[in-house]
């Protein structure tokens, strides 16, 4: 055993608010059923939305709406339960909508645009169940990533500042613990196994300025970019897996490395 999933979280809105679940389903190739399966366009015309919607060797990461272009929108949380996408602030719900209805489609980005005037337009808001809206989505290596990180780094991470980091500034999907601090990276090119669902360890995740925002608003007092890459000379927290076949994941789970 090499360590055991303590938390899971899943973000139906690529580069936006996390929720977090008890459990999930991975679907092969694809990765966690209904992770980043929305996005919001950025300045492009909508036939070139279209094209990004559908096509994801055409998706460049400036197309979307992200923290790191609009850190305003980190105060935002958005949920999706049954086909219907809300956005809430302050656990108030703003707007929910049925998230394949064009025009209610329509009305949520009217109503961000409305709540966060300097968003530059135009917005659609893209939807791919297939090829979802990871940030590497675009690259012919990997498509549809799981990102897993060891709680214990993040800690190791801590003592090396004297900073409390809340966990959720890395956006991982699966937490991990019970595993040494930066264990982790040396499992690139394995197979690990949690609960008969296969995964294989394609690379580190290098992180941008979006670690910086503080959880919930748009406020940057660390530079834990800066700090990555002194204390340990990279900018990597966290790794991608690939799902090899299908199966449930939940909170408990054991994981063991294969090869």
């Amino acid at each position: 055993m090499y360590g055991v999933i303590s938390l899971i979280y899943f973000s139906p809105v690529k580069s936006l608010s996390f929720t977090n679940i008890e459990s999930c389903e991975i679907k092969k190739d694809l990765g966690i059923l209904d992770d980043r399966k929305f996005s919001f366009s950025r300045i492009i015309d909508k036939n070139k939305a279209l094209l990004i919607e559908k096509n994801p060797n055409e998706r460049k990461l400036d197309n979307f709406l992200s923290l790191k272009n609009s850190p305003v929108l980190n105060k935002y949380n958005f949920t999706y339960t049954g086909n219907k996408l809300t956005l809430t602030l302050g656990g108030k719900e703003l707007i929910s909508i049925i998230a394949d209805n064009p025009e209610q489609r329509s009305k949520l980005i009217n109503k961000l645009t409305d709540l966060e005037g300097l968003l530059m337009k135009p917005i659609y808001l893209l939807q791919n169940s297939e090829f979802p809206f990871y940030d590497t989505s675009h690259s012919n290596k990997i498509f549809n990533s799981i990102s897993l990180v060891n709680l214990k780094s993040i800690q190791d991470f801590e003592k090396k500042i004297n900073e409390k980091v809340e966990l959720q500034r890395f956006r991982g999907n699966f937490y991990i613990d019970g595993v040494d601090a930066w264990e982790e990276r040396k499992w690139i090119g394995k197979t690990i196994k949690i609960n008969n669902t296969y995964f294989k360890v394609e690379k580190n995740i290098p992180r941008c300025v979006a670690i910086n925002l503080k959880p919930k608003t748009d406020d940057s007092e660390l530079n834990l970019l800066h700090s990555l890459k002194k204390n340990y000379n990279h900018f990597d927290m966290g790794i991608y897996l690939r799902a090899l076949n299908g199966g449930k994941i939940k909170v408990g789970h054991t994981i063991e490395i294969e090869n």
